[in-house]
C-alpha cells in the first residue's frame, strides 16, 4: 500500500501531492519555497504566519511575507488574529490576490501571538473560534483550513472537539501538530493524539505534523495515525530534498541516495540567488547567513565553512568561499573522491550537530533538530 496521494481533495482544489510544507517563521519565504518546489514532491506550500490586521493596514513587512510568483503555486497564506472581521477581510483580500487557500494559525505557542487571542489560545474557546472560522468560510470561495496543536496542555486536549466544530463550520482540512502548547517543540509528538483527530473528522483530510525528519518518519505518521497527508517544517529546512525522497519512498519502498556535496552546492547557490533577487544583495546575504550553516550540516567537517559563511555580504563572496572550502575539504576525501567514513555525517537525527575540530571524526551531539531562531521569539 502506498500512502502517497497525487489526487487529494482539498475543498474546491485537487492537489498533486499529500506532502505539505509547514510554515517556519522567518524561513519559509518565497526563496525557500521555490528552492524546495524545484526539487520536487511538494504541491501546496504555506507562507510564514501573517498578522491579519497588518495585512489590512498594508504593512510593508506583511506584504513581503505574502510575496509570490507563478512558480509558487498552489500557495496557502497562514493568517493569525483574534478579531473575526479582520480575519474575514484579510481572507477576502488574499482571495482577490489569487491565493489558493487560507490557513488559520491555531497552533503557534509564542506568547506575543497567544496574548492577542490568536495562535494556540484559540484552542481554549471552541465556540468563539468556530464562529470566527465560519465567518471566514462563508466569505470566501477558496478553501479555509486550520493548523492546531493537541491542546493547551495535557489536561486540556481540545483538538478532537475543536476539529469537529471546525468541520461543521466548513473548514476544508485540519493540520494537526502532535504536541500541546505547553510542550512547545520539546518532547515527542503524540501520534495517538493525531489519530484521535483523524477519527473525529472522517469527512475531511487531516494532515499530520511534527518530528517528520526522514521518509521513514513520514510513513510511520501515516501508518500510526491514518492521516491523509503530512506537513513538514524543520525537517524540510534541514533537508530540502525530503519531499522528493519521501514521495519515492512511499511509492517504491526505496530511499534515494543522499545528495553529495557537489549536488548540494548548486541548490544552495540557487537559494542564495533567489534571496538576493527578492530581498536585495545586502539583506539577502545577511538573511542567508543563518541558512548556509544548515546546508553545511551534511557536508562533513564544516567549521571552516561556517565561520566565513556567517559573514558573507555578496553572491561572489559566497561563490569564492565555496571554492575555497572545496579545496580545503579535499583533505577529508578518500581515493574515491568521497568523504572518508569517519568524517561522514550519520543518519539525520543521530548526527544533526557535529562537535569537535574540523579534523576530528563526526560525533553525534543531538538527537533532534533544534528550532531555528526566527522573528517571532523562538518557534
Amino acid at each position: 500500500m502506498s500512502f502517497f496521494n497525487d489526487n487529494l481533495g482539498f475543498g474546491s482544489m485537487t492537489l498533486g501531492s499529500n506532502l505539505f510544507l509547514s510554515p517556519l517563521a522567518g524561513y519559509t519565504n518565497l526563496p525557500f519555497r521555490l528552492t524546495v518546489r524545484e526539487l520536487g514532491g511538494l504541491d501546496l506550500a504555506t507562507t510564514d504566519l501573517v498578522n491579519a490586521r497588518s495585512l489590512l493596514e498594508k504593512n510593508r513587512k506583511a506584504f513581503k511575507l505574502i510575496e509570490t510568483c507563478d512558480g509558487d503555486r498552489p500557495l496557502a497564506v497562514q493568517l493569525f488574529g483574534g478579531v473575526p472581521e479582520e480575519m474575514r477581510d484579510a481572507a477576502l483580500f488574499l482571495e482577490d490576490r489569487g491565493i489558493s487557500s487560507i490557513d488559520i494559525n491555531m497552533g503557534c505557542p509564542v506568547r506575543k501571538v497567544c496574548r492577542v487571542g490568536a495562535g494556540s489560545s484559540m484552542m481554549t474557546s471552541i465556540r468563539s473560534t468556530a464562529a470566527l472560522v465560519k465567518t471566514m468560510v462563508d466569505a470566501v470561495k477558496i478553501p479555509v483550513t486550520a493548523k492546531m496543536r493537541l491542546g493547551w496542555d495535557d489536561e486540556n486536549i481540545t483538538a478532537p472537539d475543536l476539529s469537529r466544530a471546525l468541520a461543521d463550520a466548513g473548514v476544508a482540512a485540519i493540520f494537526i501538530h502532535g504536541r500541546t502548547r505547553e510542550q512547545g517543540f520539546t518532547g515527542t509528538v503524540k501520534l495517538d493524539g493525531i489519530r484521535r483527530v483523524v477519527e473525529a473528522v472522517p469527512e475531511i483530510p487531516v494532515i499530520g505534523n511534527g518530528d517528520i525528519t526522514t521518509p521513514e518518519a513520514a510513513r510511520t505518521m501515516f501508518e500510526e495515525t491514518g492521516c491523509a497527508g503530512i506537513s513538514i517544517g524543520r525537517g524540510a529546512f534541514y533537508n530540502p530534498w525530503i519531499f522528493t525522497h519521501t514521495r519515492e519512498f512511499l511509492l517504491t519502498g526505496r530511499i534515494p541516495e543522499e545528495p553529495d556535496f557537489e549536488e548540494r552546492v548548486p541548490v544552495m547557490l540557487g537559494h542564495l540567488r533567489r534571496m538576493i533577487d527578492i530581498f536585495g544583495e545586502d539583506l539577502g546575504c545577511r538573511m542567508f547567513r543563518k541558512i548556509a550553516p544548515w546546508y553545511s550540516k551534511r557536508f562533513g567537517p564544516a567549521k571552516h565553512f561556517n565561520k566565513k559563511a556567517v559573514l558573507i555580504s555578496s553572491y561572489d563572496e559566497f561563490v569564492n568561499l565555496i571554492d575555497e572550502y572545496r579545496e580545503w575539504r579535499a583533505q577529508f576525501l578518500g581515493a574515491d573522491g568521497k568523504l572518508m567514513e569517519k568524517y561522514r555525517p550519520g543518519p539525520m537525527m543521530a548526527s544533526f550537530m557535529m562537535d569537535g575540530g574540523d579534523d576530528q571524526p563526526a560525533v553525534a551531539s543531538r538527537k533532534e533538530i533544534p528550532v531555528p531562531r526566527g522573528p517571532v521569539e523562538v518557534w
